[in-house]
């Protein structure tokens, strides 16, 4: 990616904008912040950047200070502390109407950071049999042929983070086949310190029923039997690949399983991962893109794509299988990556006149 700054007579304003209680916003600088970086890199490229620490107590403020801004970039996860993201939203999408430029828009993680992504992007290479269940009805109906027929599987609902509402589920010991409400089966939730759990089938499907809320709807994929050789979780700026992060990972790991290991940073040329970079750049990036019908200069001013191990290649090569994308809070980051958000933010900003404010 070619090099960006502004020159010193412009000096455009952005917005970092992560969650925080008043005392964390009255407390925050540049400085202080896990963002440190992002901040000298935008400085760096000739934006002048500031913290935005949001809380729904403060949200009068955070709009009225977004409002001076040309740009806001957002790490906010999709469930925090028991907050979703709704009143966020509406004020991202409020600013935006107002001429503020905001990354990553409400609008694009509806389209790329749910979970249902994995589904419409089932057929893409990077995908797996996936399925998807819009109602509570649909899914009782047609989830346990499923699982009968196709081995163990990982039910996702379509927003969430940290593992909330991801679930591996297998038939018991003995219950090849079977698939009635009384089918006894084996569960195991992916947020920490979770243990498996033996439930009947409909008492799992019942325990679902809450990620049917709103427009809420629930995404199963097969269970990758090669998890435990870990996590790739490969860095984007917009369509651009900026590192990967490789992390042996517990989640609906097997009793017994040992700790998650460090997520080992490497840059975008780090050769083991030439392959699959190539692939995200030229081949999946793009066709998502068309599939999404997404502006690609809408894509995420940073974002993440996580894959699993997939089966190998008659040949030997390695396969990838996505799991998930991050859009609304990708952290932690290659160190790479904030010189390549801040030509980023530069060149939008340039691209678009940066009329506002």
């Amino acid at each position: 990616m070619g090099g960006t700054s502004l020159p010193i007579a412009y000096r455009p304003r952005v917005a970092l904008l992560w969650r925080g209680d008043r005392e964390a916003r009255a407390a925050a600088t540049p400085e202080n912040s896990r963002l440190r970086a992002v901040f000298e890199a935008l400085a760096a490229a000739g934006v002048a950047a500031e913290p935005a620490v949001y809380s729904e107590e403060a949200i009068g403020e955070v709009r009225d200070q977004l409002l001076g801004m040309n740009g806001v970039l957002v790490w906010v996860d999709p469930i925090s502390g028991g907050q979703d993201r709704s009143r966020l939203d509406a004020l991202l999408r409020d600013v935006s109407a107002h001429g503020v430029w905001v990354s990553a828009h409400p609008d694009v993680i509806l389209e790329m950071g749910v979970k249902e992504v994995l589904y419409r992007t089932r057929d893409l290479g990077w995908g797996a049999d996936t399925d998807l269940y819009a109602t509570p009805a649909d899914f009782r109906a047609r989830f346990p042929a499923r699982l009968a027929s196709a081995g163990p599987r990982v039910v996702k609902q379509n927003r969430g983070n940290g593992g909330a509402g991801v679930w591996k589920v297998e038939l018991a010991p003995g219950g090849r086949g079977a698939s009635g409400d009384d089918t006894p089966v084996d569960v195991l939730h992916a947020v920490r310190e979770s243990e498996v759990e033996r439930l009947r089938l409909g008492e799992f499907m019942e325990r679902c029923q809450a990620y049917f809320a709103g427009e809420g709807r629930i995404i199963d994929q097969p269970f990758q039997p090669r998890r435990p050789e870990g996590m790739i979780r490969c860095y984007l700026v917009q369509d651009r690949v900026v590192g990967f992060g490789r992390q042996l990972i517990k989640a609906l790991a097997p009793p017994g399983a040992g700790e998650p290991g460090p997520r080992i940073m490497s840059g975008a040329g780090y050769p083991p991962f030439q392959a699959l970079r190539s692939r995200m750049e030229h081949e999946w990036v793009p066709a998502m893109i068309g599939l999404l019908e997404i502006d690609p200069a809408s894509l995420p001013a940073i974002w993440d794509a996580d894959f699993l191990y997939g089966p190998k290649t008659p040949s030997g090569e390695d396969t990838h299988v996505l799991c998930e994308i991050n859009v609304s809070s990708v952290f932690p980051i290659p160190d790479q990556a904030p010189a390549e958000i801040a030509r980023c933010v530069a060149r939008r900003l340039a691209t678009s006149g940066a009329a506002h404010p």
